[in-house]
């Protein structure tokens, strides 16, 4: 893999070196084209051969910018160096070493691009002064002080650039966290809001048409046993409500249908873990404690024990008050054990969470406070029923509460 991402970004590397190398041939046609100019104060007799490879050389370095900035900085600079003090010192040489001092300062090499600057500009200030019989001092000083802007300009465009680079990178991983920050709200929002309706369908609708097909039922078979003739309406009443039930059923489980984050190798008892941390991070101590060897389960007991967790420390972190946690999974031969137990005491002024689970249970009338956690424990002991398990809830042995769940399992081959 590492290989073919080297394949797919080798036309760009080759073509930013591709770029370097002309830039550089570019440079060395123009720097010794310029010694052949007429009247140029740097004739070829005067440069020699010598002169002129300094100058190939120094323009040379541009081409290894990108793949050793530092060397291409240091190698430019001595070569436009000695050929300044070799002739009569002249402002273009200097190009090559501004953009190779360029290119370190925006790879983060600051120091090295300002320390050989420094040097290259000192040198060429010795350079002036040793030749002041064909300049006078004030041109010295208008010459190298020029330079020193513009190497000055081309450190601190080097260090711009790379900010402005660090800037996009970073503004671009912020934007793709923010995306998939937003699509994992979006999908957790829209998973909460099925399970609610399908649970507010379950608790109120299906308790009602339950009780009109019982009650129709019993009208039927009181009137069949008296021999007396059953009213037409009657048996539509007891076919509609069985098809209405029906109907219902069929909806709850395409409300119920496993979504985004019940996908499978999403939610899984292997992954309580994550849930216990998350508890931390919130700001509630939880410890887990995992006994018996972890094997591999079925998805609906995966998802049913991690869900339960999941439901457990919720109510602990909202309803427990200032309280630890403690998650405990069991591997049993023929059983998953869950259980999840706090210290805390509630909610001043809200009905305990055990009375909230029974009222849930009967459908009763449930005060503010226990209702939000009635419903939570509906939806666990809806999954641990359509399992054939069994679950506890009520408070622990030392206060607090306990969410007790065990999960039957197939039998191992060989188990007693």
């Amino acid at each position: 893999m590492d290989g073919d991402r080297g394949r797919q970004a080798s036309p760009s590397v080759l073509g930013a070196y591709a770029a370097d190398a002309a830039i550089a041939a570019v440079m060395a046609v123009l720097l010794a084209g310029g010694t052949l100019i007429p009247g140029s104060p740097n004739g070829p007799g005067q440069v020699g051969v010598v002169g002129y490879l300094l100058l190939v050389g120094g323009s040379a370095a541009l081409a290894a910018r990108r793949a050793a900035p530092v060397t291409a900085l240091v190698v430019s600079a001595a070569c436009m160096l000695a050929y300044a003090l070799r002739v009569q010192p002249e402002i273009s040489p200097a190009f090559p070493v501004m953009i190779t001092a360029y290119s370190a300062a925006a790879t983060g090499r600051r120091v090295w691009a300002a320390s050989v600057s420094a040097a290259y500009l000192g040198g060429i200030l010795l350079a002036e002064l040793s030749d002041l019989g064909a300049r006078t001092p004030r041109e010295v000083v208008e010459r190298v002080g020029l330079l020193v802007g513009w190497f000055v300009a081309a450190s601190v465009a080097g260090v711009v650039s790379r900010q402005r680079r660090a800037y996009l990178r970073q503004a671009e991983q912020r934007a793709i966290e923010a995306e998939r920050t937003r699509e994992e709200v979006a999908r957790r929002r829209a998973g909460e809001e099925r399970l609610r309706i399908a649970r507010e369908l379950h608790d109120s609708l299906t308790h009602s048409i339950s009780i009109i097909k019982v009650q129709a039922g019993v009208a039927v078979h009181l009137a069949r046993k008296r021999g007396e003739d059953v009213p037409a309406a009657l048996l539509a009443i007891q076919d509609a409500s069985a098809d209405a039930m029906r109907e219902l059923r069929a909806t709850l489980e395409v409300l119920r249908e496993p979504g985004p984050d019940d996908a499978p190798g999403t939610a899984r008892a292997d992954r309580i873990g994550e849930l216990v941390e998350r508890a931390r991070s919130a700001g509630v101590p939880a410890t887990l404690a995992v006994t018996g060897t972890p094997r591999g389960l079925p998805p609906e007991v995966d998802l049913a024990a991690y869900r339960i967790v999941q439901e457990a420390l919720t109510n602990v972190a909202r309803h427990a008050g200032p309280a630890s946690a403690s998650v405990h999974v069991g591997y049993l031969p023929d059983a998953l054990v869950v259980r999840v137990e706090d210290d805390g005491r509630g909610l001043p002024g809200a009905t305990s969470r055990d009375e909230a689970d029974r009222t849930a249970g009967t459908g009763a009338a449930v005060r503010p406070g226990a209702a939000r956690v009635g419903v939570g424990l509906i939806g666990m002991r809806e999954r641990v029923s359509a399992l054939g398990g069994r679950l506890q809830t009520g408070p622990g042995p030392d206060g607090g509460f306990a969410v007790h769940a065990e999960l039957p399992l197939p039998a191992r081959e060989g188990a007693a």
